[in-house]
């Protein structure tokens, strides 16, 4: 199961209790995915998960006494998802509409307007999000699926409609959230992408268990980068280590042959011949083994003379 289809079970396994936040959640859904056939006066919409029927008919029902339609109750396909429609009883179309502020005082169907009045309360805004996020939602963030790596986390919301994702956005702004939009082909998205405000939007939509999910994969994430840095910072440091001991060595081999190592200055012979005998160890290491105290500095000092003579005698 995809991410964004997680989230829509987990919003879908939280009832919504009060009658305004109904409202307000069909006003969404009914905006994100919903028909209006003026001919039949038929108002439909559009899942991609079976369940969102069950869920908004205990909603028609308690809302009207009556329920909805599910037309395809095996689903039909586009490339590979499969997708069922639900119809509303008809014979309650105008007053839906009315409710959900679906219409303009002309009886014009609307999808790009919203009047404030839908949202009763705070929870009301959230009921509008997720009937939203049940419509248009999606999200590129990949968590089940080993044989796919996730570059970034985003989620967001897609439609035909600028008009009606810049009042998604609005609604996003009053929790703090800060939304950005681009255009794709024919459609308008505006997305969430910074991980610490996917989280409270999951929040705010009731996905709790995807809140926690993604808090895991961000801290096994950052323990996988903390280790890669210290990985890299250990190979780094051991290919300076080599290729200082590779310097080090040819220069004192150059030395040996042309004029001896016996020479050098007595300081100089002992790290010369301390390199010689620990061709592999680092500095540090050889400060441990050298029977004169000295410091890494020093040490390093010395080398360089070492190899400032094996320039000059080449």
């Amino acid at each position: 199961m995809s991410f964004a289809k997680d989230v829509k079970g987990q919003i879908l396994n939280v009832p919504i209790t009060e009658n305004c936040c109904r409202f307000a959640f069909f006003s969404g859904l009914l905006r994100a995915c919903g028909e209006y056939d003026e001919k039949t006066q038929k108002m439909s919409f559009t899942t991609d998960v079976e369940k969102t029927y069950e869920f908004a008919n205990e909603l028609f029902k308690s809302l009207y006494r009556t329920e909805a339609e599910l037309e395809n109750s095996t689903g039909y396909k586009i490339h590979k998802t499969s997708y069922y429609k639900v119809v509303l009883p008809p014979a309650y179309t105008h007053q839906m509409l009315t409710d959900f502020r679906l219409i303009q005082p002309t009886g014009e169907f609307d999808i790009n307007t919203i009047d404030e009045s839908i949202f009763e309360c705070d929870q009301c805004r959230r009921a509008f999000l997720k009937g939203m996020f049940l419509g248009c939602g999606t999200s590129g963030i990949r968590l089940d699926d080993p044989g796919r790596t996730t570059t970034g986390y985003d989620m967001e919301f897609v439609s035909k409609s600028h008009d009606l994702l810049q009042i998604t956005a609005e609604v996003l702004a009053h929790f703090d959230l800060t939304p950005r939009g681009v255009k794709r082909k024919n459609h308008y998205v505006i997305y969430i992408k910074e991980s610490s405000q996917v989280c409270d939007l999951l929040a705010i939509l009731d996905a709790h268990e995807s809140v926690i999910k993604l808090q895991d994969e961000l801290t096994l994430r950052e323990l996988r980068n903390k280790i890669n840095r210290e990985v890299n910072c250990v190979n780094a440091n051991i290919s300076k280590v080599v290729e200082a001991s590779i310097s080090q060595r040819h220069a004192i081999n150059t030395i040996s042959d042309r004029i001896g190592l016996d020479q050098l200055p007595e300081d100089l012979q002992e790290v010369a011949l301390l390199r010689i005998a620990n061709p592999e160890e680092s500095l540090d290491e050889l400060l441990k083994l050298s029977l004169t105290p000295m410091t890494k500095s020093a040490i390093y000092h010395k080398f360089k003379k070492i190899e400032k003579i094996a320039k000059n005698l080449e």
